[in-house]
């Protein structure tokens, strides 16, 4: 038997608790999430190395899953556009079952080999994109399937699972174990399995973004001001890597299409925002490396 389908050996009277202390046993649980993602560490790292020169080239981001697992996936995928202006044509979700699987469980569509081959295949992928199969068994047909048709690519493949030993783990290019263990609720894996999953898939996803210099410093500069609280972001962070006042870098970012990376640069080194776009392009969008050209 999956670790994760065994039977838990604690708490084997968990309906009869008070709801104080199943509340308190249900949230202690999800602390091993954590645990077992920092054990994977190591994995998630050579992932994110493996990833970064094949998205600089040009790669997407494709994640595959079923059930909870394809939801993390899809979860994490759209998260991109907001937080680090990655365009959704290149983040990508397949979920058995089909967008309807997001809000409603698909009978059987977990279970079609076939189905996660030919989706796989309706994608062209190229060596540059980028695989991630997410499936807490490890052994889910529709992931495995568009595993292998993903391999005959040459697509980079990244393995998400949580029993050690899983199919879809040793099979990819880079396997992580996110070993959770036997859940609470028994079988559960929307429980801790999903949190790590979760934290894994954020961890690799943020890292990457940071690759791509998505990120300075530690300032989300490369956000999409898509409402009104990440407008205010945009000026919050302006004013924080500049020193500036609210006006002054509100009127700046206006004028460049709240772009907070050419808003600094253009504040930072006292150059037009046509310039400071010149000049970031012209260092890759590495707004680190953009401000010591400029200041040298």
């Amino acid at each position: 038997m999956l670790n994760t389908e065994a039977p838990s050996i604690s708490h084997t009277e968990l309906d009869l608790y008070p709801t104080t202390q199943l509340v308190d046993v249900l949230i202690d649980d999800q602390l091993n999430a954590i645990r077992a993602v920092s054990l994977a560490a190591a994995q998630i790292a050579a992932a994110v190395d493996a990833a970064t020169p094949r998205i600089l080239a040009g790669g997407r981001l494709v994640y595959v899953g079923a059930g909870t697992s394809g939801r993390l996936g899809v979860l994490d995928g759209v998260e991109l556009l907001p937080t680090f202006s990655w365009p959704n044509e290149r983040a990508l979700s397949l979920l058995a079952g089909g967008k309807q699987a997001m809000f409603v469980a698909v009978e059987g569509a977990e279970d079609d080999a076939a189905q996660g081959a030919k989706e796989i295949m309706q994608l062209a992928l190229t060596a540059n994109d980028v695989v991630i199969l997410i499936a807490a068994s490890g052994a889910t047909p529709y992931v495995l399937g568009a595993l292998q048709a993903a391999r005959a690519t040459e697509a980079l493949t990244i393995g998400f699972a949580n029993n050690p030993g899983a199919p879809v783990t040793l099979q990819a290019e880079i396997g992580i174990t996110l070993d959770t263990g036997s859940e609470v609720i028994s079988g559960s894996t929307r429980l801790k399995a999903g949190t790590s999953q979760k934290v894994a898939l954020n961890s690799f996803s943020s890292a990457l973004m940071v690759r791509l210099h998505k990120v300075y410093g530690n300032l989300m500069v490369d956000v999409k001001p898509t409402n009104v609280k990440l407008l205010r972001r945009t000026v919050s962070l302006t004013m924080h890597a500049t020193g500036r006042d609210e006006a002054y870098c509100r009127r700046i970012l206006e004028e460049c299409d709240f772009h907070v990376k050419i808003a600094i640069l253009a504040i930072v080194n006292n150059i037009s925002t046509s310039s400071a776009s010149e000049k970031l392009q012209a260092c890759g969008g590495d707004l680190r490396l953009a401000l010591h050209k400029t200041s040298t």
